[in-house]
């Protein structure tokens, strides 16, 4: 299956550049510990221990990851749509059946539209397990990337306070 942004940024973007004649102003990777520019292909993967200690992670560490969703989609559940809350979802894409893969993909979105359904799936997407959501529209399967539950902020901070209604102090032109 192939996937395709179904999104993008219309924003305009600006570059910093030197006032005087336009130049570009470039930035340079500098090591904190040697002040040496560091070439991007001298660059490595890095996890930093709550104590301090750093793990340089090489290409083999990411290659051996045994993710289970590596060439696959795993169903986790069929469910409603509204079931699932708007704020878990991250980017949208256009599914696309490979060859092999154009029944099941006509299958499965058949399924999902006549059911009203829609399937929450595990996915791997540049390397990393992701919790997405498919469902169709149109002649098409839609993929939303999603959020983990752990990824969601509390948002408990943002709430009005409640507080008791002060008496409204009288009008002078009320009467006693």
């Amino acid at each position: 299956m192939r996937l395709y942004g179904a999104s993008e940024d219309k924003d305009v973007s600006f570059r910093q550049v030197h006032s005087s004649d336009g130049g570009r102003i470039r930035y340079q990777r500098v090591c904190e510990v040697c002040g040496e520019v560091v070439q991007f292909a001298d660059i490595a993967k890095g996890f930093e221990a709550s104590d301090g200690r750093m793990a340089v992670l090489e290409d083999e560490d990411f290659a051996n990851l045994p993710l289970s969703t590596l060439k696959t989609v795993d169903v986790v559940q069929f469910v409603d749509e509204v079931e699932i809350d708007p704020t878990f979802f991250q980017k949208t894409y256009f599914l696309e059946a490979e060859t092999l893969g154009q029944k099941p993909y006509v299958l499965l979105r058949d399924a999902l539209a006549r059911e009203n359904k829609v399937a929450v799936v595990k996915v791997a997407l540049r390397s990393r397990e992701s919790l997405a959501l498919i469902r169709a529209r149109d002649d098409l399967l839609l993929m939303h990337t999603m959020y983990w539950p752990d990824e969601l902020r509390d948002g408990g901070f943002a709430a009005p306070r409640r507080r008791s209604p002060s008496p409204r102090p009288r009008s002078r032109w009320q009467s006693c």
